[in-house]
């Protein structure tokens, strides 16, 4: 084992969009674990949207990183050292831990991951987090059923591309908004999406609707926000269900810009607009793993994953989700087990 163990702080706070600058990657010893606790080594990183709201001083739904502050993500790790903790070395666990090489954390905090039942990435994407937030975010909120037309924003991503085909599993019409013409293909090919919106080559989003959505929206899953938004409001059916999970295209505004009125759509069409955290259903985590997994092992759910090699290159990473780089999860690996 390594005798240093790499791992980043927040250098500043960024004004706008963050940079490189904002990443400030230190070396110190590898930690040793107290009472109580597993010394981790990661395997695999991940890096998603809500974190860029943990870099502001203001308030989130997630509390805010101190300048000078380790980073902290999902992280999916083999156990080095456990000192009493409830593990073995060897095991391979998951939990919110440091951006680094090796971190320390209390057994509770860390949860097991079977790694013969899947590749032990799926844990920080369709089998952890963002799958979960998709099946409850679809599930539970939006609702579509058989004949209802679905929208989801940030299609390809991590949780849209999951969203989507677990309305088409109920059997609605699911149109995904994405930022390539490769994004389109990959929801209309691989996943099954009855029609995809290039919203990047797209002048107008409303007759693009009109197009892939002639009969109007019933369910919609936000992700994104802004423009696309705008429009999806104005095709809204009367009751119809709207889950909002992520603002991504407002994360690095300065000032929050001010679009078109949508509350009079929503007397018109009765909708109801409900934001929600993943965490709410924690109870239920178990029930939507256990059903995801099902699903990917027969496949009828698909994953794709983009992996960026490297710690070094987590900022890049991360940086990359606002500009639409990864298809599926966007993963940082780290390390291989057995090292």
């Amino acid at each position: 084992m390594p005798e240093t163990n790499r791992k980043f702080l927040l250098a500043n706070r960024p004004d706008g969009k963050p940079d490189r600058d904002t990443f400030e990657l230190v070396e110190e010893d590898v930690p040793e674990p107290g009472p109580g606790e597993a010394l981790v080594r990661t395997l695999y990183l991940s890096v998603d949207p809500y974190m860029r709201g943990r870099m502001d001083a203001g308030e989130s739904y997630a509390e805010a990183w101190g300048v000078g502050d380790p980073l902290q993500a999902g992280v999916v790790g083999e156990v080095v050292e456990s000192n009493g903790a409830g593990f073995e070395a060897g095991d391979v666990v998951t939990g919110n831990l440091e951006w680094a090489d090796y971190a320390t954390a209390a057994g509770p905090d860390l949860q097991p991951v079977n790694p013969d039942l899947a590749p032990v990435s799926t844990s920080l994407g369709v089998l952890g987090m963002p799958g979960r937030t998709a099946y409850f975010g679809t599930r539970e909120l939006a609702d579509p059923g058989a004949g209802d037309t679905f929208v989801v924003t940030g299609a390809a991503g991590a949780v849209g591309s999951v969203a989507g085909q677990i309305a088409k599993l109920s059997g609605a019409r699911v149109v995904g908004f994405a930022g390539s013409d490769e994004k389109v293909a990959f929801l209309e090919d691989e996943l099954g999406f009855d029609a995809g919106i290039n919203y990047k080559s797209t002048d107008d989003y409303r007759a693009a609707l009109d197009e892939a959505a002639p009969n109007g929206v019933d369910a919609y899953f936000d992700n994104v926000g802004g423009p696309i938004t705008d429009a999806v409001f104005s095709k809204l059916n009367v009751d119809a269900q709207i889950a909002v999970c992520g603002q991504i295209s407002l994360y690095n505004a300065q000032q929050m810009p001010t679009g078109p009125r949508k509350l009079p759509k929503l007397i018109e069409s009765r909708a109801r607009v409900e934001g929600f955290l993943v965490q709410d259903f924690a109870p239920r985590f178990r029930q939507a793993t256990k059903k995801l997994g099902r699903w990917v092992s027969n496949g009828e759910i698909q994953y794709r994953e983009t992996v960026t090699e490297g710690l070094e290159n987590a900022p890049d990473a991360f940086l990359g989700l606002f500009e639409g780089e990864n298809i599926g999860k966007q993963l940082v690996k780290v390390g291989e087990r057995g090292e």
